[in-house]
């Protein structure tokens, strides 16, 4: 970064080849030896999609995910989407930290935050998804009741019991809702998610699905999410950034392996073909090389 120019690619080798704990030991020792802090220095040199990326490499993981909540929040309007995201997919452990770093950094409380943006069984399931409380391990005395109690809420009547299936997807481990949605297809001949997508609507049919799926597979959730960023009327790139950043650590191995199994198609060629036909977008010498040179594929 010194003197004219950048050298973009430098850039680019260095970062993506480090954890995000040795970008967070780059960042100190960079401000120890030049006084200055890394990630201001950067956004002064880059520009566009790049600097996001980098920005978000940047970024720790928990304080990363608060941001994107932060900023799905702040301001007229809600990104659902990407409250559905996180709040579906992340262990009751990560919410925790979450709702801490977010008090620290925006100095607000999450749910307050949430409670004020959304409403209805819609904002009562991401109250209870924020308490990052879910039961742990298999009750087998419940997996019948609980495929009843589902099918008896929905296909079963006329009208539709909310809040019976917010209680048992909210709060039930993944192992065990797996198990529940086994038996609930035994009973009904059909999948749970038929039954969400014919009872309920909206905002709270996304994140009820979004639940599911990530109870089934969260590497097959963001292999799906994935595919639709690059296949609507252009590309949906905060989704397609924000999950390659937040997974490439955690599951991305999977998520590739989801992908090609879903979809016949490797993600990293697919990605290749979608900025190699939006290169324009992007800044010269970083944009369609970035996620084939970074290891996130």
């Amino acid at each position: 970064m010194k003197g004219i120019g950048t050298d973009e690619d430098a850039i680019l080798m260095l970062l993506t080849a480090r954890s995000n704990d040795q970008r967070q030991q780059i960042k100190a020792a960079y401000k120890k030896a030049y006084g200055k802090d890394l990630v201001s220095a950067l956004k002064s040199e880059l520009g566009g999609l790049f600097e996001s990326l980098i920005v978000a490499l940047m970024t720790p993981p928990v304080s990363y995910d608060a941001s994107q909540l932060q900023k799905a929040l702040k301001g007229a309007g809600t990104n659902d989407e990407v409250l559905i995201e996180i709040m579906a997919s992340r262990t009751g452990e990560q919410i925790k930290e979450i709702i801490k770093v977010y008090k620290k950094e925006f100095g607000g409380k999450l749910e307050k935050d949430i409670c004020g943006d959304t409403t209805g069984h819609y904002q009562k399931l991401l109250v209870i998804l924020l308490q990052g409380s879910r039961e742990e391990g298999v009750d087998e005395s419940k997996i019948e009741k609980d495929a009843k109690d589902l099918y008896a809420a929905g296909e079963g009547k006329f009208g539709t019991d909310e809040e019976k299936f917010i209680t048992i997807l909210g709060n039930r481990s993944a192992e065990h809702l797996r198990k529940v949605f086994d038996a609930y297809k035994k009973i009904s001949g059909s999948d749970i998610e038929d039954s969400i997508k014919g009872e309920t609507t909206g905002n709270l049919e996304d994140l009820l699905l979004a639940v599911v799926k990530c109870a089934r597979s969260v590497p097959e959730f963001f292999a799906e999410r994935l595919y639709k960023s690059m296949r609507r009327a252009g590309t949906d790139d905060d989704t397609l950034m924000r999950i390659m950043v937040s997974r490439s650590e955690v599951d991305m191995l999977d998520i590739r392996a989801s992908f090609k199994k879903k979809y016949g198609a490797s993600l990293y060629t697919t990605i290749q073909v979608l900025l190699t036909q939006t290169q324009s977008c992007y800044q010269p010498s970083t944009g369609v090389s970035v996620y084939f040179t970074s290891g996130f594929l």
